[in-house]
């Protein structure tokens, strides 16, 4: 399992590629703008944001079990149904999660909290 008796630096590592690969993974050829599968697989109606939202939920998972306290969490878990409820709207949704990034947020905002 990730993360089991290691740090919560490597387990914020692991997570993070996770993070990208949903948020960031591909640049727009010519542009600054990055995308990841949270867009493409949110063009499927329903299935593909609720499946995105359950790989960003057990992102949120694993940083409570290295110790996010239940504000952080909290505010991870926001910006999850954020990304979730706004990502169902179509093709809007998915231009909102190529610019919210909520993965990529909850990433930086766990990483702050480790090096504390």
């Amino acid at each position: 399992m990730i993360g089991q008796g290691g740090h919560g630096g490597d387990t914020a590592n692991v997570l993070a590629e996770l993070a990208a690969l949903l948020d960031s993974r591909w640049r727009i050829p010519g542009t600054s703008i990055r995308f990841g599968l949270d867009a493409l697989v949110g063009l499927v109606p329903v299935l593909g944001d609720a499946a995105t939202g359950i790989v960003s939920a057990y992102i949120v998972l694993r940083a409570r079990n290295v110790g996010a306290g239940n504000g952080l969490v909290a505010r991870m878990l926001g910006n999850v149904l954020l990304d979730t409820l706004v990502g169902s709207v179509p093709i809007l949704g998915s231009i909102f999660d190529v610019y919210f990034k909520a993965n990529n947020r909850n990433i930086t905002l766990l990483r702050r909290h480790i090096n504390k």
